[in-house]
């Protein structure tokens, strides 16, 4: 019989450790609008990226404190050269029941089948527009193609079902909420609306371009009849809704529900800091430790003391500001990198 590990060390707030977000670069080759619009940017130093020795040697020590799911980010993670063999070493982990990956999908085509083989669990494609025209203009690149290439090449792979990431911009691709959703539906995928976030380098966000859940599912009712709330996990950020006429759909409504209360992530940048939350302005320095020589039970002690200490709720407390513009502003991005939503990992 198998040794079960213990159940997540707890917060303040009584929220467990339960999944962690790995950033495995902080680049990108996109410059979508919601997240990094700007030409240039300052990257992390690429010797101070984690090994792929150093990420498993931290997530062996988180899975005894409860971790066990793992989501790899970036920027974009395909960017990082043989990630294969990162997802092959995560899932030997004792613990670690589940790995998903969030991509644009562009350099997918080449690498599904291997991330497939290596144990990868769950695969999800951001997705914002089925317009190249308009992809162009979010993304600054004309890789549409290339993103459904990835696709195609995933579900080939046998990643099924494949989740579809949409943010939503009132004014820049809210239009296509319901065409979005048809073809997701069609093709068997799971399409999760994302309300605009005021995070990171999402500089120009403002109030009035958030498309909110309920205006997301007032229009999806209009066209597909009232959606009804579906089986969802309780520290799941998507809140899931079943169609009439059959198939799912889930919306992340960060920024006017705030899901801070049942939160279990901890996120991990590419160069070894550890934050509590998307918002977080301050993290743990792992990397430090790591190459210092910390022991094994040192790290454990560091982990601990920082998630037993967390009280971040950090979109609740934007919720309540009066007056709600973007997060920081450009000089704050300029002096810590780390406060940019690609680079922990959003």
């Amino acid at each position: 019989m198998a040794h079960e590990l213990p159940p997540g060390i707890q917060d303040v707030f009584g929220r467990v450790l339960a999944n962690l977000r790995i950033s495995v670069t902080d680049r990108c080759n996109l410059r979508c609008h919601y997240c990094m619009p700007e030409r240039e940017y300052e990257w992390l130093p690429k010797a101070d990226r984690l090994t792929f020795e150093e990420l498993e040697r931290l997530v062996a020590r988180m899975a005894p404190l409860g971790v066990r799911n793992l989501r790899i980010t970036g920027g974009e993670p395909l960017l990082r050269r043989e990630l294969a063999q990162l997802i092959a070493r995560l899932a030997r982990i004792p613990g670690i029941e589940d790995i998903a990956l969030t991509t644009n999908g562009i350099l997918l085509a080449d690498q599904a089948e291997a991330l497939w083989q290596a144990g990868l669990s769950r695969l999800t494609i951001s997705l914002d527009t089925l317009r190249p025209d308009r992809f162009r203009k979010l993304t600054g690149q004309d890789r549409l193609s290339a993103t459904l290439a990835g696709l195609e090449a995933a579900q080939s792979a046998g990643f099924a079902p494949i989740k579809l990431n949409m943010v939503v911009c009132r004014g820049s691709n809210d239009d296509e909420v319901e065409s979005l959703l048809e073809f997701a539906l069609e093709a068997g995928h799971e399409l999760r609306f994302i309300e605009y976030m005021d995070v990171g380098g999402a500089l120009d966000w403002r109030q009035e371009q958030v498309l909110s859940k309920g205006e997301i599912l007032e229009r999806i009712a209009h066209r597909f009849g009232t959606p009804e709330p579906a089986p969802t996990p309780p520290s799941a950020p998507a809140q899931r809704f079943q169609l009439p006429g059959g198939g799912r759909f889930g919306v992340i409504a960060s920024t006017t529900a705030p899901f801070c209360g049942t939160c279990t992530r901890a996120r991990l940048t590419a160069d070894g800091w550890l934050y509590a939350c998307l918002y977080a302005t301050q993290g743990l320095d792992l990397r430090k430790h790591l190459r210092d020589g910390a022991t094994d039970e040192q790290l454990t002690e560091l982990l601990t003391a920082g998630w037993t200490s967390r009280r971040d709720r950090g979109a609740e407390e934007r919720l309540a500001q009066p007056a709600r513009e973007a997060s920081v502003d450009r000089e704050e991005l300029r002096r810590d990198p780390h406060l940019e939503m690609h680079t922990k990992g959003g």
